[in-house]
């Protein structure tokens, strides 16, 4: 069976139980506890944090490279006001 016979079969099982009823559906509090079970997974990997953390700095400086030579580079928090 190839992937494509694969999804189209389940995809009519979840149909079906939507239709009859018996589907599960998150609610809230299970979705909140289901995505910081993932979160906790993920942090545990040192490698992809550093990652992560490389990849914001990197951004974060080519923002600041991007404003007008002298200006410095403005918070965001302080972008609306004028000197």
């Amino acid at each position: 069976m190839n992937e494509a016979q694969q999804r189209e079969i389940a995809s009519k099982g979840g149909q079906a139980a939507h239709q009859k009823g018996t589907a599960h559906e998150f609610d809230s509090e299970e979705a909140r506890r289901a995505g910081q079970k993932g979160g906790e997974a993920v942090s545990r990997n040192r490698e992809h944090m550093a990652e992560i953390g490389r990849k914001g700095g990197e951004s974060r400086q080519a923002g600041n490279r991007t404003t007008e030579p002298g200006k410095g580079g403005a918070s965001r928090k302080n972008a609306d006001k004028q000197p």
